[in-house]
C-alpha cells in the first residue's frame, strides 16, 4: 500500500517527487558533522542521493573530514543501484561509532560521483544541514537525513517495508 504523500509547503520537497532509480544532485548547502563536540567533517561540497520515499543522503567528500577521525570497518552491502558499499567508522571526541557511515570505492555506472564520498547515518552524530539539526531517517537501516526542507512520510518505520 502507498501512503499518501504529505502536502509540500512552499520551499519544500515531497520525497514522493524523487525519482526510482535514485538522482544525485549537488548541494551548497552548509554540512558540519560533530560527535562528542568535537569535529567530524564540514563542507559545502555534498551531493544528495534523492529517491522516492527517503529523505535525502548526504554524501560527503573524503576531504570534508578531519584527519584519522574515518576508520574502515568490516562488513559490506549491496544497493542494486549504487553498487557494492564498503562501511566505516567515526572516532572522534574519545568515542568510536563503528560502522555509521559507508562510501561506494566503486560505484555502478550513473553513480560515479559517489565514488570519493562517505554517507553517514545521523542518529548517534550531530549532523546539521545550512545551521538545522537533522533527524535520521527512521528505522536505523537507511541513511537519510529529514530537515524542514522535506515531507514524507518517510520509507523506515515499521509497516514501510513494501514501499
Amino acid at each position: 500500500m502507498t501512503p499518501t504523500p504529505l502536502p509540500a509547503a512552499p520551499g519544500q520537497e515531497s520525497v514522493w517527487d524523487y525519482p526510482r532509480p535514485p538522482r544525485v544532485e549537488p548541494t551548497s548547502e552548509l554540512v558540519v558533522v560533530t560527535l562528542g563536540g568535537m569535529p567530524v567533517a564540514t563542507t559545502s561540497d555534498a551531493v544528495r542521493v534523492l529517491e522516492t520515499s527517503h529523505p535525502p543522503v548526504y554524501y560527503l567528500p573524503f576531504d570534508a573530514f578531519e584527519p584519522g577521525v574515518l576508520e574502515p570497518a568490516v562488513g559490506s552491502s549491496v544497493c542494486e543501484y549504487k553498487g557494492v558499499a564498503s562501511y566505516v567508522s567515526v572516532r572522534a571526541g574519545g568515542r568510536l561509532l563503528p560502522r555509521i557511515g559507508w562510501t561506494y570505492p566503486a560505484p555502478l555506472p550513473g553513480y560515479e560521483v559517489l565514488a570519493d564520498r562517505v554517507a553517514l547515518y545521523a542518529g548517534d552524530l550531530r549532523c546539521t544541514v545550512d545551521g538545522e539539526l537533522v533527524e535520521p531517517q527512521p528505522g536505523g537501516f537507511y541513511g537519510g537525513w529529514i530537515t524542514s526542507r522535506v515531507v514524507g512520510p518517510f520509507k523506515g518505520s515499521p509497516g514501510t517495508r513494501g514501499w
